[in-house]
């Protein structure tokens, strides 16, 4: 397997430290707000209820659950502060809220208990964005998820006026419903009714939108795609067709589950994704054969990736090849990046460079972060054809970084490291070394534990500073690689030690 790191990783070497225990951070996490006891609007009657009946589902199928209620915006700022810092480890953080949400100018407001709106302006410092519930989960190494049950009117009606044109230009209603996010890829975002319309509490202890996704996230052999489906097909039926969650993001290709423990390596090869997407048809391959249908391109991909699976009886590569290319043709910038690395390899193809690069170069172009990385490493290798250019194999190292690639930003530390980044100095490359151990990167973990030595001291005393001010690392700064760094490194990946 070919892997697009620099600096190739050794086999973890027993170094000449005390005898440990490791434990590891969760892989699934979340945070569940409810808030109903509002002191100066309207209570909620279903909100508390729905938030601790999820937290207890979550927590029912893995997930690290935090819960609050009722709270403050103070308290609740906090509580996404908090989190967003657990996220970092996790392959899945997930924030689900409960509770008032209004319109304005295009974005989505929460309110949190203690608000007090007494003109339209008061609405920015009273409450939180879904920004912020989106950034608190940005740091998740594979899949982010926001869920807001929260389109139900609007709590505000004597402060904003809907009807005057100069408050509702932007809104989405004139009911109170959410705005249309645009999450970043790999982040889902999902909305309990679609966006202008308002949510229902139905006539029992929880929401409809609740006991529906309830009913389905204990399902392990649902995809995360098709479980909305079947979540909005549910409320529908619920509600007589009244209201239609709805969903938004770019969700990667990996496929993944909120019910199963199963998880898959960071950059997941073409074999273990076919063999993962092979698993999703062969629970529910009408639904994701009917997806596909109606223009989901994911869909299609996973389809045409689970054919290239050569222990199932699906195996049709010719039939994969097809796939791809028609997601191809409807422009998906992730089905090009796919079949690239089909024809690179040559897995159920013969090897066709030359179409491979360009496909991987028309990825990078859609800005996909691996496409960005794979063209770094093959401008500064030479291969597909190219000539060596350490310069554009930087510059796409560096493009990759800023999109969370964690591969591109060990790379780029590399560079700066050594000195061959005029703009970028130690501090920077331990910034970007924290990152991408933050990230989950399995590669830069073994290239920083069996080869610090390549570090310079510096980069290693400003990667213990950054450490330190993080809560990991109580040593010395002084640029020297030893137990208690050793034990900060690992915890910054998310794997604590302890003195057997």
């Amino acid at each position: 397997m070919l892997f697009r790191l620099l600096v190739l990783p050794l086999l973890l070497t027993l170094l000449a430290f005390p005898a440990t225990s490791e434990t590891r951070a969760k892989d699934r996490v979340a945070l569940v707000l409810g808030m109903a006891g509002y002191r100066n609007i309207q209570t909620l009657r279903n909100t508390v209820n729905d938030a601790r009946a999820l937290a207890e589902t979550l927590d029912g199928i893995g997930f690290q659950v935090d819960v609050l209620m009722d709270a403050t915006r103070e308290e609740t700022l906090a509580a996404l502060d908090k989190f967003a810092f657990k996220a970092e480890t996790a392959d899945i953080a997930l924030v689900y809220y409960a509770g008032h949400g209004v319109s304005v100018q295009g974005t989505t407001f929460l309110i949190p208990v203690d608000a007090k709106v007494q003109q339209a302006k008061d609405i920015v410092s009273a409450s939180v964005t879904m920004d912020q519930l989106l950034a608190a989960v940005d740091g998740a190494r594979k899949m982010s998820i926001v869920i807001l049950d929260s389109c139900r009117n609007n709590p505000f009606p004597d402060v904003i006026d809907l009807r005057d044109p100069e408050v509702a230009k932007g809104l989405t209603t004139g009911k109170g419903g959410l705005a249309v996010p645009s999450p970043d890829r790999g982040t889902l975002v999902a909305f309990a009714a679609r966006d202008g319309a308002v949510a229902l509490d139905g006539t029992g202890r929880n929401s409809p939108f609740n006991i529906a996704l309830r009913e389905n996230i204990v399902r392990p052999e649902l995809e995360i795609s098709l479980l909305f489906r079947k979540v909005r097909d549910d409320v529908l039926a619920a509600t007589a067709n009244q209201q239609e969650p709805t969903t938004y993001g770019a969700l990667p290709s990996e496929p993944f589950y909120l019910a199963s423990n199963a998880t898959g390596s960071a950059e997941p090869g073409l074999e273990e994704l076919a063999s993962a997407w092979q698993r999703v048809v062969a629970t529910e391959r009408d639904m994701l054969e009917k997806s596909a249908a109606a223009g989901d391109s994911r869909s299609l991909v996973g389809l045409a990736l689970a054919k290239l699976d050569r222990q199932s009886t699906d195996y049709a590569p010719e039939e994969a090849l097809a796939l791809l290319e028609k997601a191809v043709a409807a422009g998906d910038p992730d089905a090009k990046y796919r079949l690239a690395k089909v024809l690179e390899g040559g897995l159920g193809a013969d090897p066709d460079p030359v179409r491979a690069r360009a496909l991987y170069e028309e990825a990078a172009m859609a800005k996909i972060p691996a496409a960005l990385n794979d063209m770094g490493y093959f401008h500064f290798t030479g291969e597909l054809g190219l000539d060596k250019d350490r310069d554009k194999a930087l510059a796409m190292f560096r493009e990759a970084a800023a999109k969370g690639h964690t591969e591109a930003m060990f790379n780029v530390a590399s560079f700066a490291a050594n000195g061959l980044v005029p703009d970028l100095g130690p501090k920077d490359a331990a910034d970007l070394l924290y990152r991408a151990l933050r990230g989950g990167s399995d590669l830069a973990l073994d290239a920083l534990l069996t080869n610090a030595e390549k570090f310079p001291k510096e980069t290693w005393a400003s990667l213990q500073k950054i450490l330190a001010d993080k809560g990991l690392y109580d040593g010395a700064v002084d640029g020297s690689f030893g137990p208690g760094t050793r034990s900060a490194v690992l915890a910054a990946y998310g794997i604590f030690e302890t003195e057997n």
